[in-house]
């Protein structure tokens, strides 16, 4: 006997009650959840720009950091930094070039070199142009570390080109391997056509003679000259040498080059110290083409002041700051915090908008690192963690046996 019709539904509907309930409810209890949708918002938190440092809007200059390699690290330079006469500053070339080719020795104070009839006339010369000279006499013996000393810190001409012709047979000698080393060191605006910075073919920016200053005082020799240790195995016997290039020592700057030439004006190169203890740091500055001392002595000490004060270190990324929300499509909802503050030092620098880097995710507890925020500032990057300032929790059965569509779309999404 063939069932009825009202049995053969009863069955069907029977069997599909059977089936949603073993399959259905199973599916949508224990199936994957839909990802959170992150809505990141970086302006949120925008980090602060440093201070900036001031430099004269007429004058060639730029200020830097010495790097624990003995580079010269640019923060800021004049907007025209293009190559101009340089003065005295050439005499670092000198020193450089013939230090690269003959080394003085730590504690020794080198071969001695003869004072002859070409290195007296060179005396008699400058002295008579009212150029910078120190006094020399046919037949005096100085020694390496003392002609040094008189071109790094009495600016003397004489002294220069007696070192140069010393060292590499004369002075257009030196001329050809002082060009050399600069390219070989990557300088690619300063170029020299003397010892001594009186021509104004000697030339270079303010900024690569920041990077000229960074070698000389990475040189443990002459940082110690600078510094006033001779470091001559013998001071006693050391000659008399004075320090013409030194300017506003009072105010905690060491000079490395001060001169006046009708080509280039005054051009000052120098060095001091910001900050203290373990926040110390040494930085360079350079100027050229300043007309007077009445305008470089305020401009130098404005630019160690902003060097000091841009140091200062700047809360980039501030911990708990937010960058964005996260919901759940079940209507949880949290905040992106970070986890960490960041402090940079930037240097005048303005912060990028920051990046924000979210792992997809479903749930998650309270104060769990979901992601990272990372800013630029300058040509550094700094970054933190980020995490949840509220748990996105699972929604339930309920609402997972109301909503297939979701659920059955995080699954194709996982399959995918």
């Amino acid at each position: 006997m063939s069932p009825s019709p009202g049995r053969v539904v009863g069955i069907a509907v029977g069997a599909l009650a059977i089936l949603g309930i073993g399959v259905y409810g199973p599916a949508m209890l224990l199936g994957p959840l839909p990802d959170v949708t992150v809505d990141a918002d970086p302006a949120q938190a925008a980090a602060p720009a440093s201070v900036a440092v001031a430099l004269p809007a007429d004058d060639a200059s730029a200020v830097a950091l010495l790097a624990e390699d003995g580079s010269a690290v640019t923060v800021a330079s004049s907007a025209d930094d293009e190559a101009v006469p340089i003065g005295g500053a050439a005499k670092l070339v000198t020193v450089l070039t013939v230090l690269d080719a003959l080394p003085l020795a730590s504690g020794e104070d080198g071969p001695a070199i003869r004072i002859g009839p070409e290195d007296y006339t060179d005396y008699l010369r400058y002295s008579g142009e009212g150029s910078r000279a120190l006094q020399v006499s046919p037949g005096d013996s100085w020694t390496q570390r003392d002609v040094v000393r008189a071109v790094l810190m009495s600016s003397s001409n004489n002294h220069a080109d007696t070192l140069a012709r010393w060292a590499f047979g004369s002075v257009d000698a030196y001329v050809d391997r002082a060009n050399a080393w600069l390219e070989e060191q990557g300088f690619t605006a300063t170029r020299v056509a003397d010892t001594t910075g009186l021509s104004g073919e000697d030339v270079g920016t303010a900024t690569e003679l920041t990077r000229l200053a960074a070698l000389v005082l990475d040189d443990p020799e002459l940082s110690a000259m600078l510094d006033g240790r001779s470091g001559s195995s013998t001071p006693t016997d050391d000659r008399s040498v004075p320090d013409v290039i030194a300017h506003l020592d009072g105010d905690g700057v060491r000079a490395l080059s001060r001169s006046y030439t009708d080509q280039a004006a005054i051009t000052f190169v120098w060095t001091s110290v910001i900050g203290s203890g373990d926040d110390e740091q040494r930085m360079i500055g350079a100027m050229t083409g300043v007309d007077d001392y009445e305008t470089l002595d305020p401009a130098v000490l404005a630019a160690v002041e902003g060097m000091a004060a841009a140091s200062a270190p700047i809360e980039v990324i501030e911990a708990g700051a937010p960058y964005g929300d996260v919901h759940s499509a079940w209507g949880d909802h949290a905040r992106l915090v970070a986890a960490a503050g960041r402090t940079d030092a930037a240097y005048g620098a303005v912060a990028d908008d920051a990046v924000i880097d979210v792992d997809p995710f479903t749930t998650a507890p309270a104060g769990r690192p979901v992601g990272t925020v990372t800013v630029r500032i300058g040509d550094r990057e700094v970054s933190s963690a980020l995490e949840l300032d509220a748990p996105i929790e699972d929604p339930g059965p309920i609402w997972r046996l109301t909503h297939p569509g979701e659920l059955i779309g995080a699954f194709l999404d996982d399959e995918a």
